[in-house]
């Protein structure tokens, strides 16, 4: 049989050519689950910050595959046994490691469904085609729940290197024109092994120490592009707008009632918004169906049917992400008083008068879908969490603080936090003294 009956080709414009084998990962980019994740963008609202940002997570779950066939290419020449069902089985988790994510990303993760991360639904969704594909996946699972007698697969799944993190880095700085992100993947999947060889179940995903420039380059990529796209103040405001949005369409259904022109929204969507959903019901089949259903074209289609709506504040609010005229978020220097949080409820709240949004009963309430408080945060290298090896020429094992410029690497540990405030552009709050100059 010839190679070109063997694999599909993908063309992607980050990795170039994608081989996808004719066999069971073929089958699982057809279903259903997978398909859906072309109706998902990959950052969520980034599209309207960064204009060319329209890729999917379909695309990063490509490529997140196409790294994993490279990783485990470069891995089986430096004498790391890899079988054929091992090699299947870590590239179904790489292209399914993401499915769980609902509508617009991570910016309604936890608004639809209480304690809930999209781990949880990917490991919810991963068992369900287990099942459907008479347990092809069950290696591809202990793999994903890292069970699996080789931990260093999972490593390649989820870990701070791992192949999740390579792809979306590259792909994001690519999209959004970021150049700052753009990560030498090659170069690390090149200098990357396992130690010790054989791969038992005492081996680590390691780097070779002649790629610990590489390893220092990808981490300071990594907060370069938190700050600079995932953190962007401006994606802060379109996140705020959209979970203002829901809040407001939950009040009208909290308060007991059911008009006809809410319900003109997406079905999926409103099955969230109806129900108080926790994580601990993903696995029941009406929530799962409901979840699969709902993807950014149910959000959009429900939001322009509201602002059509009789509601003033549901409308202008969906008006202003329909038509991207976003509220305006500020770093803060720290968190503000009560007091000082009160005045800006005020403010916010005459101005909803003032603009004959909301009579003056109801403006504090509606004050809080325009003023929003919440941190940004994040760091680069977590020392919390399974720390990055590096394997000295000498064959000692040490963790990359012991080994790079120690400066660089703590600088780049630990949690950065940016408190923020996000309101209309109109209202003149009075920042000072929390304003981060």
């Amino acid at each position: 049989m010839s190679s070109n009956q063997r694999f599909k080709l993908f063309s992607d414009p980050v990795h170039g050519f994608i081989s996808v084998p004719k066999t069971v990962i073929m089958a699982l980019i057809q279903t259903p689950e997978v398909q859906r994740l072309r109706r998902i963008r990959q950052l969520g609202v980034g599209h309207l910050v960064f204009p060319g940002a329209e890729h999917t997570r379909f695309n990063h779950a490509l490529g997140a595959m196409a790294l994993m066939q490279d990783a485990l290419a470069n891995l089986s020449e430096k004498g790391t046994p890899v079988s054929p069902d091992e090699q299947t089985a870590a590239l179904a988790v790489a292209l399914l490691h993401d499915v769980g994510h609902g509508a617009f990303s991570h910016t309604l993760e936890h608004q639809l469904i209480e304690d809930f991360s999209h781990e949880d639904m990917s490991r919810v969704l991963l068992t369900d085609l287990n099942e459907r594909m008479d347990g092809t996946l069950e290696t591809a699972l202990d793999m994903f729940d890292d069970t699996y007698q080789r931990p260093f697969f999972h490593q390649l799944v989820s870990s701070q290197l791992d192949m999740d993190r390579l792809d979306y880095l590259r792909r994001d700085s690519f999209y959004t024109g970021v150049a700052e992100g753009e990560v030498g993947a090659q170069r690390l999947l090149k200098t990357m092994r396992v130690h010790p060889l054989s791969g038992g179940s005492d081996a680590e995903v390691m780097i070779e120490a002649k790629g610990i420039y590489a390893v220092e380059n990808f981490l300071i990529s990594r907060r370069l592009m938190y700050w600079q796209v995932y953190l962007h103040k401006t994606v802060l405001a379109g996140d705020e707008l959209l979970r203002g949005i829901l809040q407001r369409a939950q009040v009208h259904l909290e308060a007991g009632a059911s008009p006809d022109w809410l319900r003109r929204g997406s079905h999926a969507l409103l099955f969230f918004l109806d129900h108080n959903v926790h994580v601990d019901e993903i696995e029941t089949p009406e929530v799962r169906n409901h979840y699969l259903q709902l993807d950014d074209t149910d959000v959009l289609f429900s939001l322009k049917q509201w602002m059509q709506g009789p509601d003033p504040v549901m409308a202008d609010l969906c008006h202003r992400f329909i038509n991207r005229v976003f509220l305006r978020v500020r770093f803060l220097s720290q968190r503000p008083s009560e007091a000082r949080r009160a005045a800006w409820r005020t403010e916010v709240a005459d101005w909803l008068v003032d603009e004959g949004l909301v009579a003056r009963s109801e403006a504090e309430a509606a004050a809080r879908h325009y003023l929003t408080l919440n941190v940004s945060r994040h760091t680069a290298y977590d020392d919390n969490e399974e720390l990055i090896g590096i394997l000295g020429r000498d064959g000692t094992a040490r963790e990359l603080s012991e080994m790079a410029d120690t400066t660089t690497i703590s600088d780049l540990t630990g949690f950065v936090e940016k408190p923020y405030v996000c309101f209309p552009k109109p209202v003149d709050l009075d920042l000072a003294p929390v304003l981060d100059d």
